[in-house]
C-alpha cells in the first residue's frame, strides 16, 4: 500500500460528551472539575431482586429527540446516545457535515468504539420470545443487534459516506477506535473522522451477569455517589456505567486553515494483549506496562515529560492494583511524581467508551487548566501509593498526557496527547 513520505498531524475539533454527570464539553468538564459523582440508584429498570442497584446513568436525555418514532423499537438505547454526541460534536467542531465534499478524502469518515453495542437491545428480544410475544420484536433485530449497524445508524443520520466502522474490543474498544481514526488520517486517506466510544449496557440480564461474575460493588446502594472508589483500600468492584463519549479527529493544516478551536493533538498509541484470561490481568502487569511504553515511543517522548495520566481506574481490586504496578513500570522513577486520576470514580465504567470518556477529561487539564480527581478516595491501598489527585481537582499545566486502558480478554491500549500550542 502507497505510504506518504510524511505522516500528517492530527488534531482533536470538536468535543461532544453524553455522560452521567453532564451533556456536552462544558457541563461535563464543570463536573469534572466539582469531583461530581453520576452514580445513583438504578431507574431504568426494577432492580430490586440484584445484589447491585447503582449504577451511572445518564439523566436528562431525552432518546426520542434522536430516534424518530418509527424506529425506536428498532434500535439500541446507544443509537441514540450515539447521534446526540455526534450532534453536540459537529455543532462544537463548527461542521456541517452535509457542507462536506465527498471525493474519498474530504467525506467524513466514522469510527466508533464499543464493547456491547446493542446488547440491552438483544436482551429486549429475548423478552419477546420467551415470553410469547414474538411479534412484538423488531424485524430489524438482526442488523441492530451486529455491533457494526450502530456505526451505520449515526452515518445515516448525518449522511456520513466516508467509512463506517466499529471497533470492539473490550474496554479498549474506544482507544484502540480513536487510534486508528488519527492513523487513517495521518497516512492521508481521510481528512476528517468521527470517533470515540458508546456503550449502553443498562439492562436488567446484563447487570445479573455482572454481579454473577462479582466485579461490580455492592457495598453501596444506600449510598451510590460513593460507590466508585479507584484505589481505595475498601473498593469491591465497579460501578456500570453508559454514555457516548465522541470527538471530531482531524487533519491539522485544514483545522488551521477553517480557523477551528484545537482541543489537542495525537502524538502516539501502544497496544498488547496479557494473552493471559477471559477477564483477570496477568499479575505482572508486564503488558499493560509495555502498550504505555510503545506509546510514549510513538509519540517520541520519556516518562519524564509526561504531566499527567488518566488511568483505567476500574475500582476492582485486581484492576487498580496491577494498574498501579504497571505505571511504576512503565514510567520508572517518574511514575512517583506524575498525578494520575480516574474518571470512572465520578462517571462509572462505561465499558467499551472508557478511553475516550478518559480522553475527554485529559483535554480538560489541556484546555481549562486543571486535573480530575478521582474522588471517594478516603484512604489508599496499601498497593496503590501513587498520586491519584485525590477527591477534589488540582490546577496544573499540562502539555502531555497519557491516557491508559485495560480490558477484558488481557487487552491494554494507551494514547499520548499533546496540548495545541500555536
Amino acid at each position: 500500500m502507497h505510504q506518504p513520505r510524511t505522516l500528517r498531524r492530527v488534531v482533536i475539533t470538536g468535543l461532544g460528551p453524553v455522560s452521567p454527570v453532564g451533556i456536552g464539553r462544558d457541563e461535563f468538564w464543570s463536573a469534572l472539575r466539582a469531583g461530581r459523582s453520576g452514580t445513583g440508584s438504578i431507574t431504568r429498570f426494577e432492580a430490586a431482586d440484584l445484589p447491585v442497584r447503582v449504577a451511572a446513568e445518564v439523566k436528562g436525555f431525552d432518546p426520542d429527540l434522536y430516534i424518530a418514532p418509527k424506529d425506536r423499537q428498532h434500535v439500541s438505547s446507544a443509537v441514540a446516545l450515539a447521534i446526540a454526541a455526534a450532534d453536540l460534536t459537529f455543532i462544537d467542531a463548527g461542521v456541517n457535515p452535509k457542507d462536506m465534499d465527498l471525493d474519498g478524502r474530504r467525506g467524513i469518515g466514522i469510527i466508533l468504539g464499543s464493547g456491547g453495542a446493542s446488547l440491552s437491545f438483544v436482551e429486549r428480544q429475548y423478552r419477546y420470545y420467551f415470553a410469547n410475544e414474538a411479534k412484538k420484536a423488531s424485524i430489524y433485530t438482526i442488523p441492530t443487534a451486529t455491533p457494526g449497524t450502530l456505526a451505520s445508524e449515526v452515518s445515516m443520520a448525518f449522511g456520513l459516506r466516508g467509512f463506517s466502522h466499529l471497533v470492539s474490543t473490550g474496554c479498549t474498544s474506544s482507544t484502540d477506535a480513536l487510534a486508528y481514526a488519527a492513523q487513517q488520517i495521518a497516512l492521508g486517506r481521510i481528512d476528517r473522522v468521527l470517533t470515540g466510544g458508546v456503550d449502553a449496557p443498562m439492562a436488567h440480564s446484563i447487570m445479573l451477569a455482572f454481579c454473577v461474575m462479582k466485579v461490580m460493588t455492592s457495598s453501596w446502594n444506600e449510598e451510590p455517589a460513593r460507590a466508585s472508589r479507584p484505589f481505595s483500600r475498601d473498593r469491591d468492584g465497579f460501578v456500570l456505567g453508559e454514555g457516548a463519549y465522541l470527538m471530531l479527529l482531524e487533519e491539522f493544516e485544514q483545522a488551521r486553515r477553517r480557523g477551528a478551536r484545537i482541543y489537542g493533538e495525537v502524538l502516539g498509541y501502544g497496544s498488547t494483549c496479557d494473552a493471559h484470561h477471559r477477564v483477570r490481568l496477568d499479575e505482572s502487569g508486564e503488558e499493560p506496562a509495555r502498550a504505555m511504553t510503545m506509546a510514549l515511543r510513538d509519540a517520541g517522548l520519556t516518562p519524564e515529560e509526561i504531566d499527567y495520566v488518566n488511568l483505567h481506574g476500574t475500582s476492582t481490586e485486581l484492576n487498580d492494583r496491577i494498574e498501579t504496578r504497571a505505571v511504576k513500570q512503565a514510567f520508572g522513577a517518574a511514575a512517583a511524581r506524575i498525578p494520575m486520576s480516574a474518571t470512572k470514580s465520578m462517571v462509572g465504567h462505561p465499558q467499551g467508551a472508557s478511553g475516550a470518556a478518559g480522553l475527554t477529561a485529559t483535554l480538560a487539564a489541556f484546555n481549562e487548566g486543571f486535573l480530575p480527581p478521582t474522588i471517594n478516595l478516603d484512604e489508599s491501598d496499601p498497593e496503590c501509593d501513587l498520586d491519584y489527585v485525590p477527591n477534589r481537582a488540582r490546577p496544573a499545566d499540562v502539555r502531555h498526557a497519557l491516557c491508559n486502558c485495560i480490558g477484558f480478554g488481557s487487552k491494554n491500549s494507551a494514547l499520548v496527547v499533546k496540548r495545541f500550542e500555536t
